[in-house]
């Protein structure tokens, strides 16, 4: 199934996910679920809460990235109920876009070196180091299951001006190639 992706403005993309357990119900349906929707988005990494479901799982695909360009091997995975352990290395900045918040990208600050606890998806606990493009992929995925959107990094006078922007998203007035589930219901 193809989810539509929830947009900017919905409170469920400002709260605090919930971890889930093994029992979590359909898991394996809903990580294919979850890659077919963001495939089907063109996107790197999507977190539940952009389909709707306010619990502690991501995944990426930084395979994507041209490996070439970034000197970077990528990789494709599912994040359980992670836990950030560390951020160290350089602070860089990278322009950085949101599939709920769509033709909108803004350069963001991060450090390069992720340090992660989580599960993969037969809930084997793994704790691993991230780096460069991967790891921003990451990072930008773990702040959905914690309330936090790329735009939260901006400093005020940037998020000011792009403000208006925010606000056609928010009430429906953008068109995209994916579904999106709006939550102003004065949409178009």
């Amino acid at each position: 199934m193809i989810y539509p992706i929830i947009a900017y403005g919905d409170t469920i993309l400002t709260k605090t996910a919930e971890p889930i357990d093994k029992d979590f119900p359909n898991l394996k349906e809903l990580v294919a679920d979850m890659f077919a929707t963001m495939y089907k988005a063109e996107g790197v990494g999507l977190a539940a809460p952009q389909i709707g479901k306010s619990i502690r799982i991501f995944i990426i695909d930084s395979t994507q990235f041209d490996e070439e360009k970034t000197g970077e091997k990528g990789l494709k995975r599912v994040f359980i109920n992670a836990e950030k352990v560390e951020e160290t290395g350089e602070v860089w900045s990278y322009e950085e876009g949101c599939l709920s918040i769509p033709k909108i990208t803004e350069n963001v600050k991060r450090p390069d070196t992720l340090k992660l606890r989580y599960l993969d998806e037969n809930f084997e606990v793994h704790e691993e180091v991230f780096k460069g493009i991967t790891a921003r992929v990451i990072q930008h995925e773990y702040d959905h299951i914690e309330g936090i959107l790329f735009v939260d990094h901006l400093k005020p006078l940037r998020k000011r001006l792009i403000k208006s922007k925010l606000g056609k998203i928010t009430k429906g007035n953008i068109k995209v190639k994916y579904r999106m589930k709006f939550p102003n219901p004065s949409r178009r």
